[in-house]
């Protein structure tokens, strides 16, 4: 068994100002994730108007399909023109960890 997890910093557009427009931006983001079977939620940068954190775990019997799988998250975070990617932290955890 694989588990793999990857966390997005994300720089929201200028008129974030309150964290209702805040969510308008993440609340979509995290959904699209979902679709891919995984676990996806904001976990950092609450409180910050102009910044939020998604992380998103997943669970697979190959490690290869876990890469896949955050491979395909990555590339929907990043392909999103309305917030600009800053930095992708991934980890993949096997059997002898």
């Amino acid at each position: 068994m694989f588990t793999g997890t990857v966390v997005f910093d994300l720089l929201l557009p200028g008129d974030s100002r309150s964290l209702k427009t805040k969510r308008s931006y993440v609340r979509p983001i995290v959904a699209a994730l979902r679709r891919f079977e995984v676990s996806a939620a904001e976990v950092g940068a609450l409180d910050l108007h102009g910044r939020a954190e998604i992380a998103v775990a997943v669970v697979a019997a190959e490690g290869a399909h876990v890469r896949e799988v955050l491979d395909s998250c990555e590339r929907l975070v990043a392909g999103r023109p309305e917030v600009e990617l800053l930095s992708v932290r991934r980890r993949l955890y096997g059997d002898d960890d």
